[in-house]
């Protein structure tokens, strides 16, 4: 054990990539067309709340918000992950490795209470009608977008300090796509400290988890409450058609990501680790885009405007 302390290895290798040359190409270009959607879609929303004042609401400030966040949470792993299908070395450093770490959890977790304000925000707007002018002012939802990025980009430091202090002189070879809290950890030299130090980072993990999924739930029941006593059937659609977007999303992201880490000490064979992964990391910001703006008549109607407008200048 000394002579583990005294030497930490400087790089990982990813050892979870295709092994041929073939299903390396042929991953690497789904996820670039993957990978280039999630950037356009969510531009594309952005683009569109701003150039339409009449989308300066709280909800779709919200949105922009969130499209954002889902930009640098994909580009936290997924640029890396197609450079490693096409190489042959498939290493990243750990300073690297480290600092993926960090952003890939940092705008996980401001997107976790981002998707906690959106249900608050919901809340207010079927519940409270008549106050939610006064109460979600324009400053209030800055503040609140505000507060969850200082709280998603402080949660993940300590953790993140943690692993930088541990010794990692066995295997180097890190069985993942990606540098993530649990793969990493099994590579340190384990000891009765470091194990109780994962068991305490997987309750972290869940107790904000089921905090947001409370508060969520909390907020739907609420809104369903009042739904129900909504006299007609067109009011109650209207209603409910205003939660379908953020329920969907709330529903793909946090199911993928409990999955992931709500389990503690149990664990799962490398596919479906890889499976769950590639679920929260990669397919449900690529799903986000389409329910925004599929679901959604007023980004549609934004969106096929400004595609009128396109044409008649390049007929």
């Amino acid at each position: 054990m000394e002579n583990c302390n005294r030497t930490t290895a400087q790089e990982f290798i990813f050892s979870a990539f295709p092994d041929s040359w073939g299903n390396s190409v042929i991953c690497f270009i789904l996820l670039l067309f993957i990978y280039s959607f999630i950037i356009v879609g969510n531009l594309v929303i952005i683009t569109v709340v701003q150039l339409n004042s009449h989308l300066y609401t709280p909800m779709y400030l919200f949105i922009s918000a969130l499209s954002f966040l889902e930009i640098w949470y994909t580009t936290a792993t997924i640029p890396a992950m197609l450079a490693s299908l096409l190489s042959k070395r498939r290493s990243i450093s750990l300073n690297g490795c480290l600092l993926q770490m960090y952003f890939f959890h940092s705008t996980g977790i401001s997107e976790v209470c981002l998707l906690t304000a959106m249900a608050f925000d919901r809340y207010l707007a079927i519940c409270s009608p008549l106050h939610y002018p006064t109460i979600m002012t324009p400053k209030l939802c800055f503040q609140l977008t505000l507060g969850c990025c200082i709280c998603g980009f402080i949660t993940p430091l300590p953790e993140i300090a943690w692993i930088a202090t541990l010794p990692f002189c066995g295997s180097n070879h890190l069985e993942h796509i990606f540098c993530d809290f649990l793969p990493v950890l099994r590579l340190a030299c384990t000891d009765t400290h470091t194990i109780i130090m994962i068991q305490v980072v997987d309750i972290f993990h869940a107790v904000e988890i089921i905090t947001a999924v409370m508060l969520i739930f909390m907020s739907y029941v609420g809104i369903v409450a009042v739904i129900l006593r909504i006299r007609s059937a067109e009011g109650r659609r209207k209603a409910f058609s205003t939660c379908v977007s953020h329920l969907t999303v709330f529903l793909l992201f946090f199911g993928s990501v409990a999955l992931m880490y709500l389990r503690f000490s149990a664990t799962y064979s490398l596919f479906w680790d890889i499976a769950i992964a590639l679920a929260f990391a990669v397919l449900s910001p690529f799903f986000n885009p389409i329910i925004y703006s599929l679901r959604n008549k007023e980004i549609k109607e934004a969106i096929k405007k400004h595609i009128g407008q396109a044409k008649s200048f390049f007929p």
